[in-house]
Parts: C-alpha cells; sequence; structure tokens
C-alpha cells in the first residue's frame, strides 16, 4: 500500500478541528441570526409571528436553491488555493459585514436589505466549507469525523449566544447591536484560520480520465422512490420531520423565551446556549457512541430525549421552568428549563452526529453524492417549512409562544417511527478497503450537490 493510501485510512484530527473553524464561524453567525433577528423584527418593527416566521426562512430558501448550484462549482473550480477556499474568502467577509448592519437598520426595508445579503454571502460559502471535512476523511470514520465538525460548530453557537447575551444586556445604546458585531468578527476570524492552515488536496485531471456525471437530486429523488428503496424513504422522512420539530423550534425560542416566560432579552437570547452547551460537550462522545452501539439505536435514543424535554416544556407549568438555581457565567440563571434545554442538547448531538453517516452507507461509493445531496434537500425543506408551520401556530392561539414545544415532539415522533423501520445504514467496513485513488473519489462525490 502507497504512503498516501496509508495516510488517508485513518482520522486526521488536527486537520479536522482546523476544518471545523470554518463550520465555528457558519454556527456562530446563524445562531445569532436565529436568537436576535426575531427579536428585532418583534420588538423593533411589531411584525406578527407569521412575518417573523416568513423573514426567518429566507436563508433557507436561499439554501435550497443556491448551494447544490455552489456545490458542483466548487467540484469543477481548480485555483491556486483549492476548489473550496475562493468561496470561503469571498463569502465570509461580505456575510460578515452584512450581519453586522442589521442592528443599525432603521427602516424595514434596510433590514431585509442586511438580511438578504447575509443570507445570499452564507449560501455562497457555507456548501465549500462543510465539504472540505469529507475531502480529509475515510468513510468509516464520518461519525467519530462529524462529530469533531459538530463540536465546532457547537463551541461557534456557545461562545456567540453566550457573549451575545451579556451584551445585548449591557447599558449602553449600541448594546443591541453588539452581538451581531461579536459574531461578525468571529466569522472573520475563522475564515481566516481556515485560510491560513488548511491546504485542500491537490484535484488534478489526468489525460484520458472519464469525468462522471455530476449526482441530481432530482434524479436522486427518482432513483430512491421509483427503486423502492425503503430504507432511504423511511430516513430521508425522518430526515424530513426531526428537522420540522427542531427548526421550528430553534427559530422562536428566544420570543418563547421573552413573551412566554418573561425573560429579557439576554435571558431568552441564552436560551439556545443551553442547548448548544450540551451539544458541544456531548458531539464528539455522540459520534463514538454511534460507532461503538449503532447508529440507529443512537438515534432513536436521541429522538427520544428529545420528545420527553420538549412534551414536558408544554405541559410544565411556567412558574416551575422559572425556578431558578443560580447564575452560571455563561447560561446566566440556571433555571429548570435550562436543564430541560441542555439535556435536549444531548439528544440532538445523537441525532444530528450520526445521521448524515446512516444516509451515506445506505448507498455505494459510486452514489454518496446523490444521497448527500438529499440529506440536504430534506433537511433545508424542512427549515423552510418548520418555521411557517409554528408561526402560524402561534398566530392562531392568539400569540401563545408556549404552543411551540406542542409541535415539535409530534413531528420528533412521526421521525422515531421512521427510523424504528430502518434496517440499514450502519457502518460499512468494507466500503473502506479501496485504493486511495478510490477514496479521493468518494470524498470528491460527498459534496457535490450539498
Amino acid at each position: 500500500m502507497s504512503p498516501t493510501a496509508v495516510k488517508q485510512d485513518r482520522i486526521q484530527w488536527g486537520k479536522l478541528f482546523l476544518v471545523g473553524f470554518g463550520f465555528f464561524g457558519v454556527s456562530v453567525l446563524w445562531s445569532l441570526y436565529n436568537t436576535y433577528v426575531p427579536l428585532i423584527l418583534d420588538g423593533k418593527f411589531g411584525l406578527d409571528s407569521v412575518a417573523v416566521s416568513i423573514i426567518m426562512v429566507l436563508d433557507n430558501i436561499a439554501a435550497f436553491f443556491i448551494q447544490p448550484a455552489v456545490g458542483v462549482w466548487s467540484d469543477n473550480l481548480r485555483t491556486k488555493i483549492g476548489r473550496r477556499l475562493p468561496f470561503i474568502i469571498i463569502g465570509a467577509p461580505l456575510a460578515a459585514v452584512a450581519f453586522g448592519l442589521i442592528p443599525l437598520a432603521k427602516t424595514l426595508p434596510v433590514l431585509l436589505a442586511c438580511t438578504v445579503t447575509t443570507l445570499l454571502a452564507m449560501a455562497f460559502w457555507r456548501t465549500p466549507v462543510v465539504a472540505l471535512m469529507p475531502d480529509v476523511t475515510p468513510s468509516k470514520y464520518r461519525s467519530q469525523a462529524n462529530g469533531v465538525i459538530n463540536f465546532m460548530g457547537g463551541l461557534g453557537l456557545v461562545l456567540g449566544t453566550s457573549v451575545g447575551g451579556i451584551l445585548v444586556n449591557m447599558d449602553h445604546k449600541l448594546a443591541g447591536a453588539f452581538p451581531f458585531w461579536i459574531g461578525s468578527a468571529l466569522v472573520i476570524l475563522a475564515a481566516l484560520l481556515v485560510f491560513i492552515f488548511v491546504r485542500e488536496p491537490e484535484y488534478e485531471k489526468h489525460e484520458g480520465e472519464v469525468v462522471q456525471k455530476r449526482a441530481n437530486t432530482w434524479e436522486g429523488l427518482k432513483e430512491v422512490f421509483t427503486g423502492k428503496q425503503r430504507d432511504a424513504i423511511l430516513i430521508f422522512f425522518a430526515i424530513f420531520f426531526w428537522f420540522i420539530a427542531y427548526n421550528a423550534i430553534e427559530t422562536f425560542l428566544s420570543l418563547y423565551g421573552k413573551n412566554f416566560l418573561g425573560l429579557d432579552d439576554g435571558g431568552a437570547g441564552r436560551l439556545i446556549t443551553s442547548v448548544g452547551a450540551t451539544f458541544l460537550l456531548f458531539a464528539i462522545p455522540a459520534g463514538l457512541i454511534g460507532a461503538k452501539l449503532g447508529r440507529r439505536k443512537t438515534i432513536l435514543t436521541g429522538l427520544s430525549v428529545m420528545i420527553l424535554t420538549m412534551a414536558s416544556m408544554f405541559f410544565i407549568p411556567k412558574e416551575i421552568l422559572l425556578h431558578t438555581y443560580t447564575s452560571l457565567p455563561l447560561l446566566g440563571d440556571f433555571m429548570n428549563v435550562t436543564i430541560i434545554l441542555m439535556i435536549a442538547g444531548i439528544g440532538w448531538a445523537m441525532i444530528n452526529i450520526n445521521s448524515l453517516p446512516m444516509v451515506v452507507d445506505l448507498t455505494t461509493k459510486d452514489h454518496v453524492g446523490t444521497y448527500t445531496g438529499l440529506y440536504y434537500f430534506f433537511s433545508t425543506l424542512s427549515a423552510i417549512i418548520g418555521p411557517l408551520l409554528n408561526g402560524f401556530v402561534v398566530k392562531q392561539s392568539g400569540g401563545d409562544y408556549g404552543k411551540i414545544m406542542l409541535v415539535g415532539p409530534i413531528f420528533m415522533a412521526f421521525a422515531f417511527i421512521c427510523i424504528l423501520f430502518v434496517k440499514r445504514g450502519e457502518s460499512n467496513v468494507n466500503a473502506d478497503k479501496h485504493s486511495s485513488h478510490e477514496i479521493e473519489q468518494d470524498y470528491e462525490g460527498i459534496d457535490a450537490i450539498l
């Protein structure tokens, strides 16, 4: 076996953590966006829940149409600095600047211009960032590698929302802008670290090489459903259901804290920190557990945890949820609702870390790109539907944000039923028994249509 093959057939932990800084930047910006933009739309411009939900799904609509094209573009791009880095060094600074201008907007059209620019720029560089992980990771280590990448994402979420929650309550006329500015600074820092320290593998087209047809989302859908691939259909519906539940709650969690629990902006913003903190701590263990005990069992356990925690937040009286034990540096007031959200973070890690590797191992290496594209197709579609659904539920209930905790458990239960009947998707050791050239081809396919 060649030295290259030996090098590829192991986890490159150091490189994964460096690649993870890109996902760190993505998570910082999105966590702050989902936390504080709804508060601005509600408090500064007085929009109702449906209008807020429509604006908050624009990012997913942009991703739905832009990210597949950017994925194919980055696959075919050849520059001196690589295929992915050009998108990162252009998109990240543009997104950071537009994001930093959001809290300064005096009118709704100006705010929308800033948010749309942020969303388009983020859609431009997110896919290439995610695509770096499979470039350096063999198939059998994808659960563990996904844990590392999501650990960095969780770190970005916790750092962004915790620091943002502290800054937004400062006695300063620009305090509401501080979370946005710290997020912009961290995004630029993360992009610089990736640009300086990450070196992409070289992809050269050799004479006589046959260029394979790129994966296509619609062809993939046709292949799965007309071919009656039962396990694939079940897991894609499960992904659709659990992302409806998660995105529906994440989008309105800060408004739930403010309008239902009665917290201030800082306390409401730190609710998502509670989820992110335990997601951060459990991201790598969740990948190891999935590799050891099986991805399906790990995901079912995570779904059970999410159902119980969200249902408890619906049924437990508000006074009990707000009972405070102490105050912590990053989490703020340590309440019963904090504990419940931290347990939910563990459950979400068990689901999220193992789902993409499970999808990848439902198929052969020749169709990895197709199935990965379908994973993002269903997750992005649900990220559009989830917030709109919860916005409608809140409006129909007369502005009762407590109702968002009713929608989540229902769709998590649908996902549980789907996964219960999935038989395949565990790691396939035989899939890694091929040459280093085949490994590289396998990595190229995974991000074809992210």
